[in-house]
């Protein structure tokens, strides 16, 4: 590291003597787009739509969130309303205005959060969506059932480690036995390197232990009511293997709740369509900010 050297960060919040610092990044020039990572990842997972991004014309900022990268590890706030809060000190810091969010998986969740009360953007894309209520009910009965969400709090909490390997084997559609105990080996190495999964969980490894609970717990929040709030344009992005978020209770939902709503299903994607399948990914991004 040069000397001197000092990474770029907004403080939004303290804990105890501490400052809660979230670091990001920002490149490139033209309209801006703010990227929003998933779960157990940081900035640095959205490599290869920063590329094309770039490539394309427009201004990005990543950032870590909360517990994860090179961001702040508190003990507190990893519910969606804090996390919405942190994404809108980060726009209002960087005096971010008529952008386009763009989230994967649970970062998808702060997204909805904060289009419903803040009106900074123009557009979102949500990539892998959480939204707009994952757990099942009757009136959700393609969600996850509650005791497999329990079940994975309880071996985050017994062992974080191996549940973290768990859920990258799922997050990349690798060895993944579904609740029917069918092996459902889609990808293999096909499109997912050794090195990427290691690269994965080496990532993985360094989000606090706290947070890695607190945002699995925070999958069970309600957005439906903030996305009942937004109008502006949204493109839903999902892989119809997606064995982390089913789309019948996510972006299947979701596409006929929002008032302007375009939706694109990767017939052979799982939960790592921006990493699996990112060419694919890309052009629709690219596509859709091109037509706001």
């Amino acid at each position: 590291m040069e000397r001197g050297f000092v990474m770029p960060y907004v403080m939004v919040g303290r804990e105890n003597t501490g400052d809660i610092r979230i670091h990001y990044e920002d490149h490139g020039a033209g309209p801006p787009v703010v990227l929003v990572h998933g779960y157990l990842a940081d900035g640095r997972s959205w490599e290869k739509q920063e590329a094309a991004l770039l490539m394309a014309g427009y201004r990005v900022i990543s950032y870590d969130r909360r517990g994860g990268g090179d961001s702040g590890r508190p003990t507190v706030g990893y519910d969606y309303d804090t996390l919405a809060a942190d994404l809108n000190i980060l726009l209002e810091v960087l005096d971010v205005l008529d952008a386009v969010l763009v989230g994967c998986c649970s970062g998808t969740g702060e997204l909805t959060r904060y289009l419903g009360r803040q009106r900074r953007v123009r557009g979102v894309a949500l990539l892998a969506p959480l939204p707009p209520f994952l757990p099942r009910s009757d009136a959700n009965p393609e969600g996850i059932a509650p005791g497999v969400l329990d079940a994975f709090l309880g071996e985050l909490s017994a062992d974080r480690p191996a549940a973290i390997k768990a859920y990258l084997d799922r997050y990349y559609n690798i060895d993944y036995y579904n609740t029917d105990y069918r092996n459902t080996d889609l990808l293999g190495g096909s499109r997912v390197s050794d090195q990427a999964w290691q690269n994965s969980f080496h990532v993985a490894l360094r989000v606090s232990a706290v947070a890695a609970l607190g945002c699995a717990v925070a999958w069970r929040e309600d957005f439906r009511d903030d996305v009942a709030r937004i109008t502006i344009p949204v493109l839903i992005v999902q892989g119809a293997q997606d064995r982390v978020m089913p789309p019948g209770a996510t972006g299947n939902r979701l596409a006929v709740m929002l008032a302007d709503a375009r939706l694109a299903v990767i017939p052979d994607g799982g939960h790592a369509i921006i990493w699996t399948h990112a060419a694919q990914v890309n052009q629709l991004l690219v596509g859709f900010l091109q037509a706001l």
